[in-house]
């Protein structure tokens, strides 16, 4: 007898193909296409798909929810939506390895604006120790891919300059026992310290390891190179590519505003690189809301040294007056009336959450510079910014384009987190295919599903065919749209009725039922 039969649904594969009426059945974990009658076919529960689409389940390969899901199991922010695996580890900051429990708290610390914190003791150091939280505790399943920050701190510390050889030579030793864990791979964050501080010649370096080890280069790329060209950034990605023969992949990859640049600059990149032999890659979210912790307007040598340094800087008259005018002189903030904050932890500062920085500022009767490092030195690092970062005009040709994949770049921090983080991928559905056909439904369902599991080299996931494991998304096409907003964020989604999760029922009759099937996907073990 079948655990699940899934009937009279439109089963949309993940291999782009258009869909074809059959029913899924489930037993234990996998599942198998069933075509034909199946009016006698025996199951403990049937669901009736009629209208429905079936597809698998949604993977995001850009995932903020590896601290925040273990305090929140549920996760139904995301899992509502049908999200079914997560690549964490995004940035350059996933939260292990480390050498003393210092440094993980410390560094959890720094990036507790973008990672949040995980809301029950973190009680390990290694790779295997962290994924060991996951196992059948949490809602979803989480890949994990290995940032360069935690990997800098073991070796050379928190200071910006170079790795020496040794140290350098260390650092490979980690990145090869980490990918024998089951790391997909390397991530970058080249806008956040101390990761921020590798050179290009370290990253090659350590690319050329997991290369090896069959895994991926993902990259959020550095900013600070576009004083040498709009595309600086990302060529240096190319070349940390073609360096270490790895395939590259460009998270949160747009076009950030008219004028900078065409999109057809960015798009045009990744097809070169294409027709020269790189494996390069991107994926985006489909919204003009960027969202990040708020230190990264900060210049990197505020944190030199570790996190305390900031405080010591902002308490210091002389260092104060440098960091203000260097600031200043950057015009760091940029426009302070767009976007807002979130996640204060302070009660005096509470009635801040949501509002953007002039109009804190305004209240305040301060410069917004002001207001801001006022605020970095009572919240301290945990401040999250959702800005504007994205020309609406341009973004549908990245959704829609062949070589990209869907990140949500969700952060799950605040009371006003970017509406991204409960929307992305209906908004997509509903928006990108049903109203404006920028994309065909099995297309956009490739992105999600088949095309991810690709890149990640998962191999029992991202189809529905028969053997593979039961991650099963069941959605109505007309119906389906996201709800969050702006001013009302934490809303989730319409007409996702069902999402399985390893064959069990996590959403069921659009309710979550409390089960926490998920699992620590390793990479070369699934």
């Amino acid at each position: 007898m079948l655990d699940l039969l899934i009937r009279n649904g439109l089963v949309i594969d993940g291999s782009g193909n258009p869909g074809y009426h059959a029913s899924v059945g489930v037993e234990g974990d996998t599942l198998r296409v069933l075509r034909g009658d199946t009016s006698a076919l025996a199951a403990a529960r049937t669901i009736d798909a009629s209208d429905h689409v079936v597809a698998p389940g949604f993977i995001d390969m850009h995932s903020h929810a590896g601290l925040t899901m273990l305090g929140e199991p549920r996760h139904e922010p995301k899992v509502r939506q049908g999200v079914t695996t997560e690549l964490i580890g995004i940035d350059g900051n996933s939260h292990a390895p480390f050498k003393t429990a210092e440094d993980r708290d410390r560094y959890i610390e720094l990036d507790s604006g973008l990672n949040g914190t995980p809301g029950v003791p973190a009680d390990w150091l290694t790779v295997a120790g962290q994924l060991s939280t996951f196992d059948n505790k949490v809602a979803v399943n989480i890949c994990f891919i290995l940032g360069n920050s935690p990997v800098r701190i073991w070796s050379v510390g928190w200071n910006d300059r170079p790795a020496t050889r040794a140290e350098l030579d260390d650092m490979k030793s980690l990145v090869r026992e980490v990918c024998e864990e089951g790391s997909f791979g390397l991530s970058t964050g080249l806008d956040y310290p101390p990761g921020s501080y590798a050179d290009t010649h370290e990253l090659i370096e350590l690319s050329k390891v997991v290369a090896r080890a069959g895994g991926f280069y993902h990259t959020h790329t550095r900013a600070l190179l576009r004083q040498k060209g709009l595309l600086a950034p990302w060529l240096e990605a190319v070349e940390i590519g073609r360096g270490a023969d790895i395939a590259v992949h460009f998270t949160h990859y747009r076009q950030r505003s008219q004028g900078d640049g065409s999109h057809l600059d960015y798009i045009g990149l990744v097809e070169r690189s294409r027709d020269e032999g790189l494996d390069v890659t991107f994926d985006c979210y489909p919204y003009v809301y960027g969202s990040t912790r708020a230190n990264i307007w900060l210049p990197g040598w505020t944190m030199d040294g570790g996190p305390e340094r900031l405080a010591v800087i902002l308490d210091s008259p002389k260092e104060r007056a440098r960091l203000r005018d260097e600031m200043k002189t950057r015009n760091s903030l940029g426009r302070t009336d767009e976007g807002w904050l979130t996640n204060f932890r302070k009660p005096e500062n509470m009635a801040y959450e949501g509002r953007s920085l002039l109009d804190i500022s305004r209240e305040r009767k301060q410069d917004p510079l002001d207001t801001f490092l006022d605020l970095m030195r009572s919240e301290g690092h945990s401040l999250c910014a959702i800005m504007i970062g994205t020309n609406p005009q341009t973004l549908p040709a990245f959704v829609s384009h062949p070589f990209g994949m869907v990140g949500s770049d969700a952060i799950l921090l605040g009371e006003y987190p970017s509406p991204r983080t409960y929307g992305c991928f209906p908004v997509i559905l509903a928006e990108f295919v049903r109203a404006e056909k920028h994309l065909q439904l099995p297309e956009a369902i490739r992105k999600m599903t088949s095309f991810p599991a690709q890149r990640l080299g998962l191999r029992d996931r991202g189809l529905l065919r028969d053997g593979l494991k039961a991650d099963i998304v069941v959605f109505d096409p007309d119906t389906v749209k996201a709800t969050a907003t702006p001013r009302q964020p934490k809303q989730f989604p319409l007409g996702i009725p069902y999402v399985i999760v390893n064959g069990k029922l996590v959403v069921d009759k659009g309710e979550h039922t409390g089960a926490l099937p998920g699992r620590a996907l390793r990479y070369g073990r699934n």
